[in-house]
């Protein structure tokens, strides 16, 4: 029986395999399919990703990770002439209903449909079937409440979306004293309190 060879010799520049198959793979990938195809191991793939980042701080794409997963992704400043080379901007624009809704899955993922509802305070079945439709929300699984209703999150496409790396680069929400204040400093609280609820 022979000795098995190993994929990736000393000698191989591991981030720029790992760019290579970033690049050809058809949607984002674990760490540790990474892994398991260049027969290393997951610490040596985030070395290498670690490296492939810094790198990417002073070229037009980046690394984009979502819920464990990882792909490459074109750099956000750049956003706005990439949809015009590609022709996106007039499909790629929200209503306000659609980025509502997606906020909502954005802050509060996983989130049931009827959850979505009781802080809209409206049905969003048809905008999520939307969000849904341009990749932009998911289903991940079933809720154990009553039901099991279907659970949504965010995709790889809405970090793209909105140029993010990771949903830790989401603006935090106001605390409650920080909403309190901004409510008591309005003129009109009752309008405005509407509004942050709304």
């Amino acid at each position: 029986m022979t000795e098995k060879n190993h994929i990736v010799s000393p000698e191989i520049n591991i981030p720029v395999i790992l760019e290579s198959l970033l690049f050809v793979a058809p949607g984002p990938v674990t760490i540790n399919q990474l892994a398991t195809t260049l027969e290393i191991t997951p610490r040596e793939v985030e070395k290498a990703l670690a490296s492939l980042e810094e790198n990417y701080l002073s070229r037009g794409i980046r690394l984009q990770r979502h819920h464990g997963k990882i792909k490459l992704t074109s750099a956000p400043e750049a956003a706005t002439l990439v949809e015009k080379f590609l022709d996106l901007e007039a499909t790629s624009r929200l209503s306000r209903a659609a980025l509502e809704t997606l906020s909502i899955i954005a802050f509060q993922q996983p989130i049931t449909r009827p959850q979505i509802d009781a802080i809209r305070g409206v049905n969003s079945d048809s905008v999520l079937r939307n969000l849904l439709s341009k990749g932009l929300a998911e289903e991940v699984g079933r809720s154990e409440g009553p039901g099991r209703p279907i659970l949504y999150e965010t995709t790889h496409d809405f970090l793209q979306h909105f140029g993010l790396r990771t949903l830790e680069e989401l603006p935090q929400l106001f605390s409650e004293e920080t909403l309190s204040e901004i409510i008591n400093s309005q003129p009109n609280n009752g309008e405005t309190a509407n509004m942050l609820k709304d």
